[in-house]
């Protein structure tokens, strides 16, 4: 999951940075709203955490702009202005959703999944096939039984499931997951989906990891 952090205090950027990067996060950051335009504009992002007293371009601005040009992605506005006034204007421009500063970070990350669910994924679980991932929780099982991974294992899984029947090139995948794009090796992510392939595929069926030679992966209960 990718998420552009708009925001021009340094320390709150690193902070918000820092703590999304631990969660498996690929965080972009910029504190200026016309560089946040663009950014929104040419990358494909998951969530954009806005500031509304940003260099440049205003918040609110930056999100009239962006619903302007037709662009659908999540908005969440982090600012120090609680007057009832300023949410409703932040909301009413665009915003799906708006908290104050200071914030709790596990409640920025609870409203973070809540955006994050699609139709086909209301609840905090992932379901395909008997895989079962609760975001969460970041638990996943085959069946009854548990499955461990580790941290860059579990995020290449979540993005793939909440992608599934969709094709996932190398780069895309790289692009969407920070662990794998910081990480020199050049097959880093065809090195973790054999791994996911032993944890989650190897002693069970349906086989829901599936690769299309020289185009991509995707995850799927049925055949591709």
């Amino acid at each position: 999951m990718r998420i552009l952090v708009v925001e021009d205090d340094e320390k709150i950027a690193s902070f918000i940075k820092k703590g999304l990067q631990e969660e498996s996060y690929s965080v972009d950051v910029t504190s200026n709203g016309y560089e946040a335009i663009y950014l929104v504009e040419t990358n494909s992002y998951d969530i954009v955490l806005l500031d509304l007293m940003i260099h440049g371009l205003g918040g609110i601005d930056v999100c009239k702009n962006i619903r302007g040009k037709n662009i659908a992605t999540p908005i969440i506005m982090l600012t120090a202005r609680d007057a009832i006034k300023d949410k409703v204007e932040g909301l009413d421009c665009g915003a799906n959703d708006y908290l104050t500063k200071p914030f709790s970070f596990e409640e920025l990350l609870a409203r973070i999944r809540s955006k994050l669910r699609t139709t086909s994924t209301l609840s905090s679980t992932i379901a395909i096939a008997d895989l079962t991932i609760n975001t969460a929780r970041r638990e996943v099982k085959r069946g009854d039984k548990k499955i461990n991974l580790t941290a860059k294992e579990y995020a290449l899984l979540e993005y793939l499931a909440r992608n599934s029947k969709k094709l996932l090139s190398e780069t895309i995948i790289k692009e969407n997951l920070s662990d794998m794009a910081e990480v020199s090796m050049s097959n880093i992510v065809n090195v973790y989906i054999y791994r996911l392939r032993n944890k989650i595929d190897k002693d069970y069926e349906p086989k829901l990891i599936h690769t299309v030679r020289g185009l991509g992966y995707m995850l799927s209960e049925k055949d591709v």
